[in-house]
Order: C-alpha cells, then sequence, then structure tokens
C-alpha cells in the first residue's frame, strides 16, 4: 500500500509512519512547522496545494494525525483550531471520496463529557472544551462528505517523544524530576495509550479494508484500559526513577479554574474487537520502565 501521513512530524505521526515503513508499506510523511528529513512540508490549509499533493502522491491510504491537540491552546486560538480541527478533515474528506482513497481521522475521547463511561461507539457525544468540540466537529464533516472514512477515537498518547512536552503523560517525568511543589491532579481518570499500539491498530484496518476487501467504515474506539490519574502516572515514574514526589500533592477535587475536561472517558473497545482488531496494548508501566532506563 501507499500510505500519506499527516502530521507526520508528530508524537503519534512519527509512530503511524514508522509502522507502515516496518511492514514493508511505501509511506509519505507531510508536516508543516516541523517538516525534516524525508518528511514533506505541506500546508494543510491551503486547499489546493492538498489537492495537488494528494493527486501527485495517489495514495491508497490517508491516515490524518494532524491536529491542534492541546486545549488550552484551543481556546487561546479558536479560529486557527478552527481551521486545522475542523475545515482540514473535511477537505481530505472530500478528496478522499471523489478518489476511492481510504481516509482514517484520528479524533479523542474528549467527544464526551465523561459522566457515563465506558463509551461505546453509538454514545451521544457531549464535549465539554472547545478542543473536543472542534474534534467532534471535524467527525461531522467527515461523515457529510465521506460515509467510508473510518474515525478512530483516542485517549490520552504517550510513546518515544522528541522532548516531554509532547505528551501529556511524558511530560509528568519533568514533574517528577524537578521537585517543584506543585498540586497534581489526583481527580481525573486517564487511560495513557501508547503511540505504537495505536499505530499497529490502524495498519491493522489498512490492511483489513484496503489489501483484504472488509467494509469498515464510521466511528471506532481504541483505548488502554489501565486507568490512572496524573498523580498516580506520577507514582508510576517516581518509583522506576527510584526518587521521591514528596513535592507534589495530591489534589482529589475538580479543577475549579482553567480548561474544562472531563472525569472518565473511557472507551470501549468492543467494536473495534469486533471487527476482528487487536487492542492490546503494553503494561504502562513495563514500557515507562524501559523507557526512563533507556534515556537516563
Amino acid at each position: 500500500m501507499r500510505v500519506l501521513v499527516t502530521g507526520a512530524s508528530g508524537l503519534l505521526g512519527r509512530a503511524v509512519v514508522a509502522e507502515f515503513k516496518n511492514a514493508g508499506h511505501e509511506v509519505v510523511g507531510v508536516a508543516f512547522s516541523r517538516a525534516k528529513g524525508d518528511l514533506k512540508k505541506l500546508d494543510l490549509e491551503d486547499s489546493n496545494a492538498v489537492q495537488t499533493f494528494v493527486d501527485a502522491e495517489n495514495p491508497d491510504v490517508i491516515v490524518h494525525c494532524a491536529a491542534e491537540r492541546r486545549p488550552d491552546v484551543v481556546e487561546k486560538d479558536p479560529n486557527g483550531a478552527k481551521n486545522l480541527n475542523v475545515q482540514v478533515p473535511g477537505l481530505l474528506a472530500d478528496l478522499t471520496n471523489d478518489r476511492g482513497v481510504l481516509l482514517i481521522y484520528i479524533s479523542t475521547d474528549y467527544v464526551f463529557d465523561g459522566t457515563s463511561p465506558p463509551y461505546d461507539v453509538r454514545d451521544k457525544a457531549n464535549p465539554l472544551n472547545l478542543y473536543g468540540q472542534t474534534k467532534y466537529d471535524g467527525e461531522k464533516e467527515i461523515k457529510k462528505f465521506n460515509s467510508s472514512a473510518i474515525i478512530l477515537r483516542v485517549p490520552i498518547l504517550y510513546g518515544v517523544t522528541e522532548y516531554n512536552g509532547e505528551s501529556a503523560v511524558n511530560s509528568l517525568i519533568d514533574s517528577v524530576k524537578d521537585g517543584k511543589a506543585v498540586s497534581m491532579d489526583h481527580y481525573a481518570i486517564r487511560y495513557p495509550t501508547n503511540v505504537a499500539d495505536v499505530a499497529r491498530v490502524v495498519k491493522d484496518l489498512s490492511i483489513k479494508v484496503r489489501q483484504e476487501k472488509v467494509f469498515i467504515s464510521g466511528i471506532l474506539h481504541f483505548s488502554g484500559e489501565e486507568k490512572y490519574t496524573k498523580y498516580e502516572i506520577c507514582e508510576v515514574i517516581a518509583k522506576v526513577l527510584g526518587t521521591s514526589i514528596d513535592h507534589l500533592t495530591p489534589n482529589a477535587e475538580a479543577p475549579k479554574d482553567g480548561t474544562t475536561r472531563p472525569y472518565d472517558c473511557h472507551l470501549s473497545n468492543r467494536c473495534l474487537a469486533g471487527v476482528g482488531i487487536n487492542t492490546q496494548c503494553v503494561k504502562f508501566s513495563d514500557w515507562m520502565q524501559g523507557w526512563l532506563n533507556k534515556s537516563q
């Protein structure tokens, strides 16, 4: 297969590129602000440039990872976020529908309000913040222009980073190490999921549809099953490092300021497993131990 990956310089995008390449597929990775190496620079908000690029590359699959994923940034620049998170998915859906290209759109668990987990693919979305709303609006654009596309919702992601701030999970390594006294969230439940596992799922879906000719479309969920608060993630990191987190104060109260975030958006893997996709995930503590031992 020939696969085009947007956001290929990012945490998930890099993992998706590597997964397809390692499986022997042709991969074209595109990025914008961090385009380097063999990645091609493409402004996804330039519709003419995107159409020309897609026609020139003629992919079998487009995996759309590019997005403004930081809720606080979305709140500060809503118009910019809407362009990338809503208009671009609609453009790609239209282009892929006309050309018979499989589109896999990466969405988020933040389309839910976190009050009634676990969430199945048919459960009603109710985003609490603008980030979740823009991703949900992106989903609606996908459905509007390409009913054959796959929408894959995933939770908070972690993995091999270029710097810890690429992931809200990996960034907690800095919180553990720097010794600064801060209040750490011990309220919201998260299900950290490794980008390598997400990339494997994306590849397996692509093979099912393009090579095995299995019809799969619409919304699917993929999530790790281990649940942690941010404070509990810090406990795992500290245990691996053999250090104390006495400087971190667990806060079990719902946040009263900043961007509103849902309490527990656990995604059910039921439908994904139902179409024959492996939903196993690496154990979080095992991966973190390997990563920290390697990076020290």
